[in-house]
């Protein structure tokens, strides 16, 4: 119990540092990228790191309509989870851990 106050007194004196962090990081997200290849790198897909696709490369003669679809849905899914990853890294760094869920980030 005593442990729990000493960290939340702890991150309420760091409240105003890391809700600077939290808007810079915020401010960042759209310009963060994550990729994710497929299909020997004939798919290619880029999203960012607010978790929009930016960008899908096919290379040409990549194959069959089916065959290209799961690769690029995998490739999007591979990209996002990479970007998911990384943004809930920079949220733990930033708040030094302690999960705290902000609305709006994820």
């Amino acid at each position: 119990m005593l442990g729990n106050f000493a960290e939340m007194a702890k991150l309420m004196g760091r409240a105003k540092e890391i809700q600077n962090e939290m808007k810079r990081f915020k401010e960042e997200m759209p310009n963060l990228e994550f990729s994710a290849t497929g299909m020997n790198g004939a798919v290619k897909v880029v999203v960012s790191g607010d978790f929009a696709v930016k960008q899908i490369e096919i290379a040409p003669g990549a194959g069959n309509a089916p065959e290209l679809a799961m690769e690029i849905q995998r490739a999007v899914n591979t990209a996002l989870f990479s970007a998911k990853q990384n943004v809930q890294q920079r949220m733990a760094d930033i708040t030094g851990g302690i999960g705290i869920d902000l609305p709006g980030l994820m």
